[in-house]
């Protein structure tokens, strides 16, 4: 059952992607990491970003049918529902990336600072691959077109503010398993 609108602390949000809409993007880009990643020797490394990949890289791990490693790393740009523009990592993972192809699992691409910093972190790490896939990108706000390819996009969205299926407003509103955007 859909809610047409919920309240998290001082902000209304109404329905805008519920997920039996959204799910078939996740299929479609399982599809996509299973035929480029299939028969390959190596084994490549699924990077969830947290918190707010969490719910999108499950439903995607379920899809793979290409050996892999799993890890994470928690980065943080938002305050409330806006980014800062300082990207910061959290939590670094815990894994050795050296000489491995990493794709990096993201709830949301909006500006693009945080992959930015994703691709130059692993590069220096030793990956000798990266690729960002993602279960939402706001084309209108992204700002390296031209310097970084995000690679694996479940589906575009409009440059405003969403919560549910991992996204959150002040950390609440992840667990909500419908997109919800701001009312107002």
């Amino acid at each position: 059952m859909v809610m047409e609108k919920i309240t998290i602390f001082d902000k209304t949000f109404k329905t805008y992607i519920p997920y039996d809409e959204f799910i078939g993007d996740i299929d479609r880009v399982a599809e996509e990491l299973n035929r480029d990643y299939s028969g390959g020797d190596d084994i490549p490394i699924i990077l969830c970003t947290l918190n707010g990949a969490v719910m999108f890289c499950a439903e995607l791990m379920k899809r793979i049918t290409f050996k892999c490693e799993f890890a994470t790393i928690k980065v943080s740009s938002y305050s409330g529902t806006q980014t800062t523009g300082v990207v910061q990592v959290k939590q670094p993972m815990l894994c050795d990336v050296t000489g491995r192809r990493v794709i990096i699992v993201e709830d949301i691409v909006d500006t693009g600072y945080t992959m930015k910093l994703m691709k130059s972190y692993l590069s220096e790490k030793g990956a000798v691959d990266s690729r960002i896939c993602t279960l939402f990108y706001k084309p209108e706000s992204y700002r390296f077109k031209d310097v970084i390819n995000v690679d694996y996009i479940a589906r575009e969205i409009q440059n405003q503010f969403i919560v549910g299926f991992g996204l959150d407003y002040n950390e609440i509103g992840r667990n909500l398993k419908d997109i919800y955007i701001l009312d107002e």
